[in-house]
């Protein structure tokens, strides 16, 4: 998944990265599971200690935070990282009285969840929640470099140059670019890309070849929608990085020739 750093009307592309601060450590792993297949940069802890040095190093886009850690109260990190004002807060709770609830809230929590739960419901809230920080900021134009989509125009632009993308064709590449990296599989691309849509998850495939002739600069060796083995496919922002890398190296070349 990614997240947003607006400038203008350009969104910045980068990773959605949540931090899971809980005691218990079955719990922990199995959220920490979930968020990673639903492709989510995720750090696990365990202590307020622990979330407090991981938070000093780096902002996470969602903290989920269990109100009960070994070493201190999870609502103190709540109003610690509220003060901050760069995450959106979940508090996982067994306290469920009306009063434990709006002590959350006022902590600074933008969402209270009480133990137990089930998985479905933690992470339609966790999806609720980031769609709310999505819909806050929304963006009309997502900027990898190289690789510019029009999330209005729905036109997208790669090395200058205007492409002529179907609507599927687009809606498939939009949810590549959003799984932060990770591969996702042809019944989840198929979910993403076309909620409606009853075709055999293989149509996949049919569509990935078309992009592929239209924004690989070779389309047989592909470097921006990779394949990988049985699991589906993957976007990798990276082959623009180090495309955009080459590119300065070659120029620098030719100004070292000139001079």
């Amino acid at each position: 998944m990614k997240g947003v750093q607006l400038s203008g009307n350009v969104i910045k592309v980068s990773p959605v990265y949540l931090s899971i601060v809980e005691a218990n450590p079955h719990l922990r792993s199995l959220l920490g599971w979930h968020l990673q297949q639903a492709g989510y940069l995720v750090q696990q802890c365990a202590t307020l200690q622990q979330a407090r040095q991981a938070f000093h190093q780096r902002q996470p886009t969602l903290a989920v935070i269990d109100s009960d850690l070994p070493d201190g109260d999870g609502l103190e990190l709540c109003r610690w990282l509220y003060q901050q004002r760069q995450s959106l807060i979940l508090i996982l709770s067994a306290r469920n009285l009306e009063k434990d609830i709006v002590a959350g809230l006022k902590a600074g929590a933008d969402d209270y969840l009480t133990k137990p739960f089930g998985m479905q419901e933690f992470m339609a809230r966790v999806e609720s929640l980031l769609r709310r920080a999505r819909n806050a900021a929304a963006p009309l134009l997502l900027d990898y470099g190289d690789l510019k989509i029009d999330l209005v125009q729905r036109r997208v632009q790669y090395l200058g140059e205007s492409i002529d993308l179907t609507p599927q064709e687009f809606s498939l590449l939009y949810v590549l670019t959003q799984a932060e990296g990770n591969a996702l599989s042809r019944t989840e691309l198929l979910r993403r890309a076309w909620p409606e849509a009853i075709d055999n998850p293989r149509t996949i495939d049919t569509h990935v070849l078309s992009l592929r002739k239209k924004i690989e600069t070779d389309p047989r060796k592909p470097n921006l929608i990779q394949t990988v083995r049985n699991v589906g496919y993957r976007f990798s922002s990276e082959a623009l990085e180090d495309g955009a890398a080459l590119q300065g190296q070659s120029n620098g070349r030719r100004l070292s020739a000139l001079s």
